[in-house]
């Protein structure tokens, strides 16, 4: 069997991961707060090869030794480790809608993030940079997908209609007079989170983040009838997109010469 033929193959897999990858981040390029994805590409490591034979040679002392021979190294390719979110701010977009909420950060210690808090249908909270909520029938204000936005004391925020405003620093006050704080969440490490569907994230280990007032070094807005875009980069994508291709048709190329030369040894060396 050829050494390369895996090494080929390999390098198909990672790239056809990585189309996918670009694929899903330009689908959610007008998608409000989504984060797009990175590809973390690794190496796996080289392989030394030697020969093992049931010959063996004397040595000087008179013992006899097995008998092997270095053949080579080999590479055994690469592969996509990880995708990882970049969570650089999105442009924010006016909307003029009361229910529309974007997150602004303006310091952000150690490379970290805010999140708005939400509900889970199984009672489990997670996160959000998609502030493109509505009111649902009882009044609780919820994402398109109907899970509930939390306080700053983790429970739902309801209000008598959606004329409601929502100053900078996240305080919420209904037209009856009725108050509740955004229940604003901050991750120092971003990128231990883990990315769901539906534009939601959660920890790594289940539990929940601590809210951002108060933080230390955190400041950031909160902004009524704006949304978050996307932070894909459409010419970029498509650029990388056209990379990733061009590197798995170079790679389908060797792998068809391989398939070639393994016919011919099959075919025309075999009858010899």
């Amino acid at each position: 069997m050829f050494k390369g033929f895996y090494t080929v193959a390999s390098g198909m897999l990672a790239q056809q991961r990585r189309t996918e990858m670009l694929t899903n981040n330009m689908s959610n390029a007008n998608t409000p707060g989504y984060k797009a994805d990175q590809a973390g590409m690794r190496a796996f490591p080289e392989m030394l090869l030697q020969r093992f034979d049931k010959q063996q040679i004397p040595i000087e002392n008179g013992l006899n030794l097995p008998f092997n021979r270095e053949i080579g190294t080999i590479n055994t390719g690469v592969y996509m480790q990880e995708a990882v979110p970049k969570f650089i701010q999105g442009d924010l977009r006016e909307t003029g809608r009361k229910t529309d909420l974007a997150l602004l950060d303006i310091n952000m210690p150690d490379n970290g993030s805010v999140f708005f808090t939400l509900q889970n249908t199984d009672g489990t909270v997670r996160y959000t940079r998609n502030g493109n909520f509505t009111i649902d029938a009882q009044g609780y204000l919820t994402t398109g997908s109907g899970h509930y936005v939390l306080n700053s004391a983790g429970q739902p925020i309801q209000l008598s209609s959606d004329r409601f405003t929502v100053s900078e620093g996240g305080i919420l006050t209904g037209e009856n007079g009725e108050s509740a704080t955004l229940g604003v969440a901050y991750a120092n490490n971003p990128l231990r989170m883990v990315k769901e569907g539906d534009g939601l994230f959660r920890t790594e280990d289940g539990g929940e983040l601590p809210f951002a007032f108060g933080t230390a070094g955190v400041q950031f807005r909160t902004q009524q009838g704006f949304l978050e875009q996307s932070n894909v980069d459409i010419s970029r994508t498509m650029t990388d997109m056209m990379s990733a291709y061009r590197a798995f048709e170079a790679n389908q190329k060797i792998l068809q010469a391989y398939d070639k030369s393994m016919e011919k040894a099959a075919n025309e060396i075999g009858r010899l």
